[in-house]
């Protein structure tokens, strides 16, 4: 039988305290953090879902992994370890650790990049397109046209167009793409997953013309949970099974463990190519460290290779999609407009719906960030044009093509009831919408201005 209350499958040995904060309290720390979340003391925020990068709880297997950590400088079991369960799951020849996923992003398309390069990416995230235009290469985002349907029910908006991706190799040459990069899931786009047929699909026409082909996988265990559940033909695999077929189609792979590693710090790049393995090596033992440790202590790769089994059990992965959908569903019956379906790490507000009255340069992502915090205490993310908006020559916005609000779960860290909290606030942002106003950008960086940017409210 299946039962309607969502148990977490583990139990809570350790606890961490929440200090509830007042909302005149909230109203001064945002007003000193200049309007930007990022900036925010985390214990003067109630319920954290800014990101699930890094921010999971570890297991007991993990804490206790951790203790036979091998701190040697070189040749370390714990690097051993970690790089057979990397090859099990990859089953690439070449692994190169990393502290994070971006370090990683630096390293391959650093090296791959450069002016007249082009990388094409079912969506780019930021990290990943910084490292990608710092270069002087050009990012393009090619997802489905399905995808522009915020509540459009579709098993895999996620997915890459393949009919505009053979456009483009027509357009820019085969030669002058650097890399084509598949994101599964599909963070910026709403977290949507990624068909298996999809991945072949472009994995068959990277190979027709000789181009790169990288998955961004640090969410591949929450896609094989969509496939195996949306995918007839995979109804029958296990989700470590559909994760292994995955990354075979592909020339390599780049992974932020702080997601779907289970970790609170790693991350690697595998590939199949020695050369150009060879090549990423030269540059990770410039910025990261010799290639056994690669910015990681022995530590944390015995975490990360207990976590990396740990994230394909399906009590987990069930508890880890189901629990994400919960939020969505009940607050699209409140009738909040979010990326529907519900993807697996987060729900996407569609912060334009949600405050017509607010335009796009006034960046009403940002203000519905604010908004949740002040009321709530809830710290989020705007994923729409302060994170991904650009200037025309004229200096005048370029808005993203969506105004998001990403409200990003962590893995193990919340309950049920801290969910019914989140529901509990965006009641009370329906009643007061109208009186939600605008923010205008006082400072900001030229790359990922999101993290430091300043703002000041409209009157």
């Amino acid at each position: 039988m299946q039962f309607k209350t969502i148990i977490e499958p583990f139990k809570i040995k350790s606890v961490e305290p929440i200090r509830v904060t007042t909302e005149d309290e909230r109203k001064q720390y945002l007003e000193a953090a200049h309007y930007n979340v990022f900036q925010l003391d985390s214990d003067d925020v109630l319920i954290d879902l800014l990101t699930d990068s890094g921010t999971s709880a570890m297991s007991n297997a993990q804490w206790s992994a951790i203790m036979s950590g091998d701190e040697s400088y070189a040749g370390a079991r714990s690097w051993k370890r970690l790089e057979a369960e990397i090859r099990d799951l990859t089953n690439y020849p070449y692994i190169l650790p990393t502290h994070q996923g971006r370090a990683a992003e630096h390293i391959l398309y650093g090296f791959l990049g450069g002016k007249d390069r082009v990388f094409i990416s079912n969506t780019h995230f930021d990290t990943t397109r910084a490292n990608i235009e710092v270069t002087g290469a050009t990012a393009i985002d090619i997802p489905i046209p399905e995808a522009k349907d915020l509540s459009l029910e579709h098993p895999f908006k996620g997915n890459m167009d393949v009919i505009r991706l053979r456009s483009l190799i027509q357009e820019y040459k085969a030669e002058n793409i650097a890399a084509v990069i598949l994101t599964v899931t599909n963070n910026s786009g709403g977290g949507q997953p990624v068909s298996m047929g999809n991945a072949r699909a472009v994995s068959s026409m990277c190979k027709k013309h000789g181009i790169l082909f990288i998955l961004d996988a640090c969410r591949i265990a929450e896609n094989a949970y969509f496939i195996h559940h949306r995918e007839n033909t995979y109804s029958h695999r296990s989700y470590r099974e559909i994760a292994q077929e995955m990354f075979s189609l592909a020339d390599g792979c780049i992974m932020s463990a702080k997601k779907d590693g289970l970790v609170n710090i790693g991350g690697f790049l595998a590939l199949d190519d020695g050369g150009l393995a060879q090549a990423c090596t030269n540059r990770l033992i410039i910025t990261e460290g010799f290639p056994t440790y690669g910015g990681l202590a022995g530590r944390d790769m015995e975490a990360l290779a207990v976590g990396l089994r740990e994230v394909f059990d399906p009590d987990y992965l069930h508890y880890r999609i189901r629990s994400t959908a919960y939020l969505g569903e009940h607050l699209r019956a409140k009738g909040v407009p979010i990326v529907y379906p519900v993807g697996g790490h987060a729900v996407y507000i569609d912060a334009k719906a949600f405050y017509p009255h607010i335009p796009v340069d006034k960046y009403p992502g940002q203000a519905l960030v604010c908004e949740l915090y002040i009321t709530g205490g809830i710290r989020c993310v705007e994923t729409g044009s302060v994170m991904f908006g650009k200037y025309d020559k004229d200096g005048q916005l370029v808005p993203a093509p969506k105004e998001l609000v990403r409200l990003a779960i962590p893995r193990r860290v919340y309950t049920q009831s801290h969910m019914d909290y989140v529901i509990e606030v965006f009641d009370e942002l329906i009643r007061t919408r109208q009186d939600a106003i605008g923010l205008r950008i006082t400072y900001e960086p030229r790359f990922l201005r999101h993290f430091t940017a300043q703002f000041e409210r409209l009157h």
